[in-house]
């Protein structure tokens, strides 16, 4: 999922990827990673351990989301990028899982 300012920018503000795996209901694996946020891809580890265990929904991405960006800390100008890491997140993990919002 990327956030881009206009849809004919090639550069995302904020992006998420997620692969899940779901088996009779619950995650059992998760595999998160955020772009455009820091020097370099940034692994969700956070939020990932957040998920296993759990019944998927869009309640449960946020509160990962929220866990994984809680001590982020943006530079001068760009604090606008934590809530829109936040978002990309909770939709990359709606998409991954079908949710109902997804």
């Amino acid at each position: 999922v990327k956030v881009k300012d206009r849809a004919a920018f090639a550069f995302a503000l904020a992006s998420a990827a997620a692969a899940v795996v779901v088996k009779r209901g619950v995650i059992r694996g998760a595999r998160l990673a955020l772009g455009a946020v820091a020097g370099v891809p940034w692994r969700a580890h956070l939020a990932e351990e957040r998920l296993l265990g759990r019944r998927p929904s869009t309640t449960l991405f946020e509160e990962a989301a929220e866990a994984e960006l809680a001590a982020a800390r943006p530079l001068a100008g760009n604090d606008y990028k934590i809530p829109m890491a936040k978002g990309a997140l909770v939709e990359a993990l709606e998409r991954a899982t079908g949710t109902p919002d997804g």
